[in-house]
């Protein structure tokens, strides 16, 4: 018999003579430490006080720990509360985070729903660590926007004009399935006498009940919407008329404060829209992020309702200079961002912008408006040599965030529903992805 392979020990029931710790099997220098460490730093204030201080019932896990493992979720592409909590049970960095504890998928759940808002604290201290850090000087500030797919179906919206017609339907039917059913009572009420139970409701009655209510309520919220948009053209128009003034240009195709029977309102998520993004019309949201020129660091984040980016620019650069108490010097932001009063106000600041008023060679960059002064000068600032060299940063400083975050961690949708808290876990994903970049940089230095 030849010689035998010589291999290293390996006896997978062998028993550890000392407590292992979970630290020796991961790597320094692992993003979980990194996250760690800056949680921290965090000041948690606003999530400790919410718990209470004695009583009876489980003890809750500290917020730290919660915030380790939610983070670090986002910022691995792991953002199911499920997933999060068997990867406390099977994943070392993860249990790491956890110190051996395994909370449950509702705990989790229940944490980031709660302390949503608090999101967008510690985003705004992660920025202030960044820019102790170095990572921020906000010389540039690239604006950009993306749409992300609400966690709502399109087919599960309906237009104005369906509405109508569906309640019309809708109360015709209940009316004549009541008629009916007040017929087969009465006919019951000769057979058995008028004292004896009968059946509840039809299901078939109570289902069109159900229905009518929803769409009621869908077509009053979509009302409601609709005149808050148009509130402020509604105000004017009033001071016209009071004023006695003919009301120039040609005649509205739509009356103010009414919607258009193409306006959709969604069942599951009222507060997302149906959008134009890669993947064609989708319910969604257009997030926005304001990112430094400097390291990619995202230095403001939120989510808007409108598709259009135009009425973004400004308060995104406002947010961006109030997180990080700096002034933009230099802002570029991509041609869905064009607008006279949008160049107009960049200019009263003295804040030089790149901002094409259109793809190259496209009709978009014709002013046909002499009035549009403001325009003007940016159509030339635009067609110059530095101009353009200028505006081409803003590919290598804007886009690759929304790259990381949508090819690289796989987030396309929000999981969670309306404004408020889609807006919350924003700052989350953008929290994450600030985290991730910064302990690549740090590491570097």
């Amino acid at each position: 018999m030849g010689m035998q392979p010589f291999f290293r020990p390996y006896e997978p029931d062998q028993q550890f003579l000392l407590p292992p710790s979970l630290r020796d099997w991961l790597p320094d220098g692992h993003l979980a430490y990194f996250i760690s460490d800056t949680v921290d730093q965090f000041d948690l204030t606003e999530i400790v006080i919410s718990y209470r201080a004695e009583g009876k019932g489980n003890v809750a896990y500290h917020p730290a720990l919660m915030c380790k493992l939610l983070l670090y979720g986002y910022a691995s592409g792991v953002f199911s509360s499920r997933k999060i909590a068997q990867a406390c049970e099977t994943d070392i960095a993860f249990r790491v985070l956890a110190a051996g504890d395994a909370p449950s998928h509702r705990t989790l759940a229940r944490f980031r729903k709660l302390h949503l808002s608090a999101f967008e604290a510690l985003f705004i201290q992660v920025v202030g660590i960044a820019q102790d850090a170095g990572l921020v000087t906000l010389g540039t500030l690239a604006i950009d926007g993306s749409k992300v797919r609400a966690n709502a179906s399109k087919h599960k919206a309906m237009s104005y004009e369906r509405m109508k017609k569906d309640e019309k339907r809708l109360k015709k039917e209940i009316r004549e399935l009541t008629l009916r059913a007040e017929g087969v009572d009465a006919a019951e009420d000769e057979e058995f006498g008028a004292d004896v139970r009968g059946d509840e409701v039809p299901d078939e009655l109570k289902r069109r009940k159900d229905r009518l209510r929803v769409i009621r309520a869908a077509k009053k919220r979509l009302e409601a919407r609709k005149k808050a948009e148009d509130a402020e053209k509604l105000a004017a128009e009033e001071r016209r008329k009071a004023a006695g003034k003919a009301k120039r240009g040609p005649k509205r195709k739509h009356p103010l404060g009414k919607p258009e029977p193409k306006d959709q309102e969604n069942f599951t998520d009222p507060d997302s829209r149906i959008m134009k993004g890669g993947d064609g019309f989708q319910q969604s949201y257009n997030a926005q992020i304001a990112v430094d020129a400097k390291d990619q660091i995202i230095v403001a984040a939120d989510v808007g309702q409108n598709a259009a980016d135009t009425e973004s620019l400004v308060p995104m650069i406002d947010a961006a200079e109030e997180i990080t108490g700096l002034e933009a010097r230099e802002v570029l932001a991509d041609a869905g961002y064009r607008s006279e009063d949008n160049f107009r106000e960049l200019e009263d600041r003295g804040q030089e912008a790149f901002i094409p008023l259109g793809r190259e060679g496209s009709k978009a960059t014709r002013v046909m408006d002499d009035g549009l002064v403001a325009t003007l000068r940016m159509k030339r600032r635009m067609g110059t040599k530095r101009g353009r060299a200028r505006y081409r940063r803003r590919k290598h400083i804007a886009e690759p965030p929304f790259g990381w975050i949508k090819s690289v961690l796989g987030f396309r949708r929000f999981h969670l529903r309306g404004i408020d808290a889609v807006r919350g876990e924003w700052n989350l994903i953008c929290l994450a992805m600030n985290l991730r970049r910064m302990g690549t940089r740090l590491a570097w230095e």
